[in-house]
Order: C-alpha cells, then structure tokens, then sequence
C-alpha cells in the first residue's frame, strides 16, 4: 500500500510505506540463503566480493524498513567506543591463543586439514581480506547489524539476540560440513562416520549460535558493530596464524 501526498504544484506525490519488519527479515535471509551456497560451494574465490554486494543489499532492505545506520550498529557517535571494545577483544583473544599454543594439551586444537598447507602469502591473504572482508563484514552487517537491528526495533533485545543467533548456528551448516575430518582433533570425538559428521554438525551450529550470542552482548554494550567485528576477527585471523605457525 502506498497513500498519496500533495506536493508544492498541486501534483500527487505517492510516498512508500516501510518496510514491514517480518518482511525485511524474510527478505534478508532469502538473501543470505543464496549467499551461502555462492560462498562455500559456487563461488568462494570471490567471498569478498559476495560480501559487499550483500551488505549493500541488506543496509537497503533495513533502511527500506524504516532503519538507520545506528540501528546497523554503525553510527558515528558510537564507533570510538566501538573500536575500543574491539581492540581489547581481539588483545584478549591473542594473549588466550597464545597461551593454548604454548600448552601441549592444547596445542593440536589448531591443526586443521583445511588450511594446514597454505603458504604465507596465503594466511596473510586470509588474514587481511578473506577473514576481515569476506567472513566478518558480512556476517556482522548481516546477523549483528541488519537482522538484529530489525528485530530489536520491533520486538527488543532478547528477540533480535534469539532471531540473530539462531540464524547464525544455521548459517554454519555448509562450512561445518566435513568439519570432523579436517580438524584432527575433533576426529576421536565423531569418528568418520556418516552419524558422526551429522553430530559434528550440530555441534557446530549450536557452538556458533552461543557464540552470536556473545557478539550480540558485544554489540548491546558498546551500542557499535565494530565490538563483535573486532573479537570476530580475532577468533578466525589468530586461529590461521597459529595453524600456519605451529604445522
């Protein structure tokens, strides 16, 4: 529905109506929904790419909603406090790989198939552009930014952490896949079999919902997007770092 207003000549001007909430949601995990696929299985090589196109997509859609950019988590007044929880996220994230490194007991945590031959033009490749551009960018724009920043406009905090988190555990269906057999570590835990990678699965999602509820406190507090991008960061450049240092 659209309702008509009169402008300076006399002429009828039609004025969109919002966005509805429920819409903007549904629209933005359709978007996602082809967006996983075209990273992990079509077109990873162009992750980084995918994600700007995405983000762009989904800040419209919650604009069209009737959002702002401190809805997203990105406006002005916020984003000093924002980079300060950030670097104090990531400083603790590197004193704790660092110490699970230097432990026997943990050490084989970080072996994992997947990454353990990359030379380190790769890791660093990964490092500054994969990880930060085509993994953090647009899962926070999209999970702790647009949907949960649509949610919380409309239902409050608890519901945009539950849709945001929840969404998030699903969203690392495909990357989890084959996740058992990568990292040795987790091979004794679910074997090789078809029931184990199914459990392995599972656990995966559920690990990253608990961890999007996490991000989604990190973005509550410091009332920024740049909080969750910077532990998020963190997590996924340290852990390639440290496969790639300690094969």
């Amino acid at each position: 529905m659209r309702r008509k207003e009169t402008g300076a000549a006399g002429d009828a001007v039609r004025v969109a109506r919002p966005m509805g909430t429920g819409v903007a949601v549904g629209v933005t995990v359709a978007v996602l929904a082809v967006a996983d696929p075209v990273n992990n299985w079509w077109a990873p090589a162009f992750g980084p790419l995918t994600a700007v196109v995405v983000c762009v997509l989904l800040l419209g859609v919650l604009f069209r909603a009737g959002g702002s950019w401190a809805d997203a988590g990105l406006g002005a007044g916020s984003l000093k406090r924002g980079a300060c929880w950030a670097l104090v996220s990531a400083g603790l994230v590197g004193v704790g790989y660092a110490v699970a490194a230097s432990l026997p007991v943990t050490r084989g945590l970080f072996a994992d198939a997947r990454y353990g031959g990359l030379t380190g033009g790769q890791v660093a490749l990964r490092v500054l552009v994969t990880v930060p551009v085509g993994t953090v960018l647009l899962e926070e724009v999209a999970f702790r930014g647009v949907l949960y920043g649509s949610v919380r406009r409309a239902r409050g905090t608890v519901w945009a952490t539950a849709v945001s988190s929840a969404l998030f555990g699903v969203w690392h269906v495909l990357p989890s896949l084959g996740l058992a057999a990568a990292k040795p570590a987790l091979t004794p835990v679910f074997g090789r079999s078809v029931p184990g990678a199914v459990a392995a699965v599972v656990a995966a999602v559920l690990f990253t919902g608990a961890a999007g509820v996490l991000f989604c406190e990190l973005r509550r507090r410091s009332g920024s997007l740049l909080a969750p991008m910077g532990l998020h960061w963190a997590v996924n450049a340290f852990g390639y770092l440290a496969g790639y240092l300690l094969r």
